[in-house]
């Protein structure tokens, strides 16, 4: 059945086919704002697991949260046996750039158990994404705590 059409009027085929067209646009751009906030969801849990691991003395997690590539040598320093951070604050919250990557600034209290002198650190971390895990690796390293009188650091 034909409908009726006035003058002018734009065939209903016509109609359907923009709309469809428009509909499959719009699909595109909201699966990329869904990857964006996947991503941005995944940021803020991966920063969180590893302020968590630092701050409650879980070293081997947080040397967890670094790429393997960089944890080749396989086992934390020493020093971490005595070290226990007392502050963990987030001057800088992470930003996803275009490339990929994301930079938090953290301060950092720590002290080590033998010397009892609290010191404190600014911690620049550099997060990547991983397009075959789609994980968010830490690409800084663990911070450079310096041991009290030495200054020398656990790395």
């Amino acid at each position: 059945m034909q409908w009726p059409r006035a003058p002018g009027q734009i065939p209903r085929s016509i109609v359907l086919l923009m709309f469809a067209v428009l509909l499959t646009g719009l699909s595109g751009v909201g699966c990329a704002v869904v990857e964006k906030d996947r991503r941005a969801v995944a940021l803020q849990a991966a920063t969180n697991g590893y302020q968590s691991a630092l701050r409650w003395g879980y070293y081997d997690t947080a040397f967890g949260f670094m790429h393997p590539d960089q944890r080749k040598s396989g086992e934390l320093p020493e020093a971490f046996a005595e070290l226990r951070v007392t502050g963990y604050d987030v001057t800088q919250p992470p930003v996803i750039q275009a490339d990929g990557s994301a930079n938090q600034v953290v301060i950092i209290d720590y002290l080590f158990e033998d010397a009892q002198v609290v010191k404190q650190l600014t911690d620049r971390q550099v997060w990547r994404w991983d397009e075959v895990t789609n994980t968010w690796w830490l690409y800084s390293g663990l911070p450079r705590f310096a041991s009290v009188g030495t200054g020398r650091a656990t790395r």
